[in-house]
């Protein structure tokens, strides 16, 4: 069966992340986004590991439910429209590997992935020994990423070690600030030991796909979510059976069962281009390169973003396309949508909102409307609406790059093409 997966996100004991990011939250979000498997996140955490093991119980083999109990109470407040969505959980943690290798600081974060409460539980005493699991979901360690690497595979087998947002400048395996030029100089012997980076919002596979070094790597992508709300904003579908085994192994493999990812905009990444959010500075690779990578107003380095930094290290051309190649599907969230076509700025105002909350009662699931539904279904009530969906299908968006933390702006609509004086059927 084809899967929606989330395997990246942060739990409410990681900072700057929603105290709404609880199994509930996650519950209730996941089942309205129609996200079929999503990870816990922080597993290493004790209070949060203590809830897990409190509220979650075994599913199929290596996956988690909700116990009943709960999810009877939760399922009084989801939309009849979602309420039978499948919804399995997987354990999983980000870890902040902050390190001094070949002579620079390197930090880097990656995510690890387990079968069962006792090899998180493994884990989870090998890295006591090291830092201090309770300060933060998401734990800052002084070790090698190779260590954590060492320590995944020897939990068990079906454990999987995933460099996270692999471009991000400050804290990945190829940031321009703290991270390497190549997989091997990051694990060194163990690096055939990585079947899958995470590309980050910032990148799309097309991109990664210009190094030959990452071909037959499994190239995922997640929300890195801290709010229920952005869950799925990035998820990888992989068709397998509902068997943690299957699902891990089609990753790791990255043979037909992974069908392929569902993307970020890639220019609508905090970090694509290059620049200076505090001078209001934002520059191309070539405007950078112009300026011989310096701001023009305050004369520091510019913070290089993952477009820069994927030329950097490509050794294929900027327009390459593999000849065969996983599905690749780009998508905005049905809030942004709203939210353009409704003439607000904020999503979670009260008039998109209640859009929002008519789509999916009329129409099912966030993935279902912006992905497999006829926009015929909706055009009668919704046409601006419908009308953005299929421009969005086919990638006809206006997009103003994110850089040094400035999220990018994405628009659908050129202006003077939504007539926001007709806004149609939305009874608001």
């Amino acid at each position: 069966m084809k899967l929606i997966v989330d395997l990246h996100l942060h739990s409410k004991y990681s900072r700057a992340t929603s105290k709404d990011m609880d199994l509930e939250g996650m519950y209730h979000w996941g089942k309205i986004k129609g996200i079929n498997v999503i990870g816990t996140a922080d597993f290493t955490h004790p209070e949060w590991f203590a809830e897990l093991r409190e509220k979650l119980e075994p599913a199929e083999p290596g996956l988690f439910k909700l116990k009943d109990e709960i999810t009877e109470e939760l399922d009084k407040k989801i939309p009849e429209s979602c309420r039978k969505n499948l919804l399995r959980f997987i354990l999983t943690v980000e870890i902040s590997n902050i390190y001094s290798k070949n002579d620079r600081v390197r930090k880097l974060h990656n995510v690890v992935i387990v079968p069962s409460f006792e090899v998180a539980s493994y884990i989870n005493s090998e890295l006591d020994k090291i830092g201090n699991l309770k300060a933060d979901g998401r734990p800052i360690l002084g070790m090698d990423s190779k260590e954590l690497l060492k320590i995944t595979l020897a939990s068990d087998p079906g454990s999987l070690f995933i460099p996270a947002h692999i471009w991000t400048p400050w804290f990945a395996m190829f940031g321009s600030k703290s991270g390497f030029n190549s997989i091997k100089e990051a694990f060194e012997e163990l690096a055939p030991e990585i079947k899958a980076v995470e590309t980050g919002l910032s990148s799309d596979p097309f991109m990664n796909w210009r190094l030959s070094e990452l071909d037959g790597i499994t190239l995922v992508s997640n929300s890195d979510a801290h709010s229920p709300r952005n869950l799925g904003r990035e998820a990888n579908v992989i068709n397998a059976k509902l068997d943690y085994f299957d699902i891990i192994n089609a990753i790791k493999t990255g043979d037909e069962r992974f069908v392929g990812t569902i993307e970020f905009f890639p220019q609508e990444g905090k970090y694509h281009y290059d620049g200076h959010r505090s001078c209001d500075v934002s520059f191309s690779p070539k405007e950078t390169l112009k300026h011989h990578g310096i701001c023009p107003k305050c004369g520091k380095p510019l913070t290089m973003g993952v477009d820069y930094r994927v030329n950097e290290l490509a050794n294929r051309p900027y327009d390459y396309r593999p000849k065969k190649h996983k599905q690749v599907e780009y998508i905005v969230p049905l809030a942004t949508i709203i939210s353009e076509v409704v003439g607000v700025k904020t999503k979670t105002s009260q008039k998109v909102i209640q859009v929002y909350d008519q789509l999916i009662s009329n129409f099912g699931d966030e993935f279902g409307i912006l992905r497999t539904i006829k926009t015929n279904k909706i055009k009668d009530k919704y046409p601006q609406i419908a009308l953005a969906i299929e421009k969005m299908r086919h990638r006809d968006v206006l997009i103003e790059p994110g850089y040094d933390g400035v999220y990018g702006v994405v628009k659908i609509f050129k202006p003077g093409e939504l007539d926001r004086g007709q806004q149609l059927g939305f009874g608001i």
